[in-house]
């Protein structure tokens, strides 16, 4: 009977029933035939409600809509391009710095191609880069912030990680904070493979002016403070990790709405709904999720798991190479918030049992899955591009080729030398 259950679950999801309803009808199954009351799923549901530092996410999602429906992006162009375009391949540097912060604050990989895309690809192809070379940077580049902070996908592992109880110690603080230098580590990694690809066709280099410096500073005046609200209000413990978000909410509101001028007030309505259907749909599948998480520690499935894996793997290092390849197919296959919201309560306890510290597996996760907004067959920045650029899907993969594989070799730097993410927080 129960085999057949999980056959037919199986097959709603592959017809494109809604996840949260096949989660919440394996949860309820569990349940059910273990003798355990249904009543612990509406009790998971107020437990999740209940958690203080979920406010962030609303309100992080919230400040990424407005900061994407303004023209944050043309002026952070602007900026980064004053101060970085003078050094060889500039423009691609700015480019993967300008994406990633502006994917860390908006949390979607998809509006930072659309945006930013509009700007830098003519860009780069009017400074004399490669059409492929152009298209795979803005493809690839598009989920580069999802390792530093405020990104959502950080936010959501972190909440999970704490409903787990796993005895660790696994603040959203500590995640911001383990993200920085792995993200850096990317940029650098990218940054000089553009300069290496680049360097039989020397592009002309925007030489620094200060008058121009000091104009785009003066433009981004507004918008430059916003990561001092995150870093330093944060980490001085002014503020906590919630109340941040919520001034970040309220700066960002102030400055496009009132200042800038840049979202009429008619149009704030919409993007408070679109930004909340977003956070609704997370917390949806977050509550039911947990739920059946409790169901699964409750049958000791993470310890038979553990268990199988030790019959084959008896290696820390065997059990991260299988960790990054599992990683890589499934961010090939699943979003980023459902592969969080899935996985996590599986994969947790058994990494932490191999002794892997839960602050590295969060980064080594969300490195892969980056990876995985660009590996077919459902990467979702590959029909973005396709989208935004009019070109061949297949054309836009074989043109982040390149990219992807200097971003393996920085998870692959990122897995096996832990000191690179947990540093600043020893």
């Amino acid at each position: 009977m129960i085999y057949l259950l999980i056959l037919i679950l199986v097959l709603f999801a592959l017809l494109g029933a809604p996840l949260f309803s096949v989660i919440t009808a394996a949860a309820m199954a569990g349940f059910y035939f273990s003798g355990i009351n249904l009543s612990v799923m509406a009790i998971e549901l107020y437990r999740i409600a209940d958690t203080p530092i979920l406010l962030a996410l609303p309100l992080f999602t919230f400040a990424g809509y407005i900061l994407g429906e303004s023209n944050t992006s043309d002026r952070l162009v602007r900026l980064t391009q004053a101060f970085f375009g003078w050094m060889p391949g500039g423009l691609a540097i700015v480019a993967f710095i300008v994406c990633a912060l502006f994917t860390a604050f908006t949390g979607a990989s998809g509006v930072t191609i659309v945006a930013m895309g509009a700007l830098l690809y003519p860009a780069l192809k009017q400074a004399g880069y490669k059409d492929k070379f152009s298209l795979g940077l803005i493809t690839t580049s598009g989920s580069l912030g999802l390792l530093l902070p405020p990104s959502l996908p950080l936010i959501l592992y972190g909440v999970i990680a704490q409903q787990m109880s796993s005895g660790e110690e696994i603040s959203i603080e500590n995640l911001f904070l383990a993200g920085i230098l792995p993200a850096i580590l990317m940029i650098i990694l990218l940054s000089l493979w553009s300069i290496w690809a680049n360097r039989k066709k020397p592009v002309p280099l925007t030489p620094f002016s200060l008058k121009t410096a000091l104009s785009a500073a003066r433009e981004a005046i507004w918008e430059i403070p916003l990561p001092i609200f995150v870093f330093i209000g944060i980490y001085t413990g002014f503020f906590a990790v919630s109340e941040a978000a919520a001034v970040t909410a309220m700066y960002v509101l102030i400055v496009e709405v009132v200042i800038y001028k840049e979202i009429p007030l008619n149009r704030l309505a919409a993007i408070i709904k679109d930004s909340m259907v977003m956070v609704g749909g997370i917390l949806l599948i977050l509550g039911v999720s947990l739920a059946f998480t409790n169901y699964l520690i409750d049958a000791e499935v993470p310890m038979k798991l553990f268990d199988l894996c030790q019959t084959y793997v008896t290696s820390k290092l065997v059990f991260l190479i299988l960790l990054n390849i599992f990683l890589l197919i499934l961010g090939a296959m699943l979003d980023i918030f459902s592969a969080i919201i899935i996985m996590v309560p599986l994969m947790l306890p058994v990494a932490l049992e191999y002794g892997v510290n839960p602050v590295h597996l969060g980064i080594i996760f969300l490195a892969n899955m980056q990876i995985g907004y660009f590996t077919p067959p459902v990467g979702m920045n590959l029909f973005i591009a396709g989208y935004r650029f009019n070109k061949p899907i297949i054309e836009i993969y074989k043109a982040t080729i390149p990219f992807m594989l200097v971003l393996l070799l920085a998870v692959l730097i990122i897995t096996y030398w832990p000191w690179l993410s947990l540093v600043l927080i020893s």
